[in-house]
């Protein structure tokens, strides 16, 4: 029987964090085994922003060998850095000419940058659905694991695949529909800033690689309150973005400990942080040697960049050709 295929991407702008980890790759681990999975680096995405070159390959190598530590299998998954594949910025050329203004300037993400980053809005902003659009339906993704604030970008690339396939009476491209593991949604990893979830941009996050002293600091400076003046009182949205948290990083009786200790108000926010902050210092302290000692062997990351390459590129090609095909593109001569 053969496999559904997924795709999913990320920029190389810094380090993975926890979002990342629990929100999306602990997903990605499970799914390579029962899908075709296209996991890449978006390099030319993150080109919006303007990095420095040196950045740019920095950011590349730094996610490539965080997700390899994290255990993304490059035997059983597609990993490559989307720059290696050409075709996918040749489709989004095409896909451009039926993409219109409009509705590009419509959409959340765009309106967002664009007020956030009043100097620098540019093209690759305006048409950043398009070239996502690209990456997901050149493999003919039927899933695409997305979280909230991708899901307009999803419906855009919904939108253009079907009017592809309308335009030219072909169902060349499958409509991806949004992935979501065990049927609920990725679970949300919240900040430390006391509201929101956890982001690179957010400032509130801890990276995988974060070293220990880092973590400890981040964490004993987490917002709380005063603490509860009468018992059984509800969490208010810092407090329980913290229990939240160490729901996932705690032993089940450490969090049982702390909210009775909540309940009767007797809780100490200090010790909580400690015992928050030791937990994610113990999960993150493996992955992160890992990603040390793969970051040492270039070989390594080279060989499996290549792989990938080789792979997302057969099937990208594929797609090209009968894409171009079916435009008019054929050699006459």
């Amino acid at each position: 029987m053969t496999k559904a295929t997924v795709v999913s991407g990320i920029r190389p702008t810094g380090n993975l964090h926890l979002g990342n980890y629990f929100g999306a790759v602990r997903s990605f681990l499970k799914m390579q085994n029962d899908y075709n999975c296209y996991f890449f680096i978006a390099d030319i995405h993150s080109l919006t922003t303007h990095p420095t070159p040196e950045n740019l390959q920095n950011g590349v190598k730094q996610v490539l060998a965080e997700y390899l530590a994290c255990g993304l299998d490059p035997e059983k998954s597609t990993i490559f850095i989307q720059s290696d594949v050409p075709e996918i910025t040749e489709l989004y050329t095409f896909l451009n000419m039926n993409a219109y203004l409009g509705e590009l300037e419509r959409t959340t993400s765009f309106k967002e940058k664009a007020r956030k980053q009043p100097e620098n809005v540019n093209a690759g902003l305006l048409t950043y659905p398009v070239l996502m659009a690209s990456d997901i339906i050149i493999h003919k993704a039927q899933f695409v694991p997305v979280g909230k604030d991708q899901e307009q970008n999803l419906e855009m690339a919904r939108k253009f695949a079907g009017r592809f396939n309308r335009m030219y009476n072909r169902e060349v491209f499958p409509i991806p529909q949004p992935f979501t593991f065990d049927g609920g949604d990725m679970i949300k990893i919240p900040g430390l800033d006391g509201s929101g979830k956890m982001g690179k941009s957010e400032g509130n996050a801890i990276a995988l690689f974060e070293d220990p002293k880092s973590i400890r600091k981040k964490v004993m400076r987490a917002v709380t309150d005063a603490g509860p003046t009468e018992p059984n009182s509800p969490k208010p949205e810092p407090i329980q973005n913290l229990f939240s948290l160490m729901k996932i990083m705690s032993d089940p009786e450490v969090v049982k400990q702390f909210d009775a200790a909540y309940n009767d108000c007797s809780i100490r926010y200090g010790d909580l942080k400690k015992q928050l902050a030791e937990d994610i210092v113990a999960f993150t302290t493996p992955i992160r040697e890992r990603i040390t000692e793969i970051l040492e062997d270039d070989a390594y990351l080279a060989k499996v960049a290549r792989m990938g390459a080789e792979k997302a590129r057969e099937s990208a090609s594929a797609t090209l050709k009968e894409v171009k095909e079916l435009i008019g593109f054929r050699r006459l001569f």
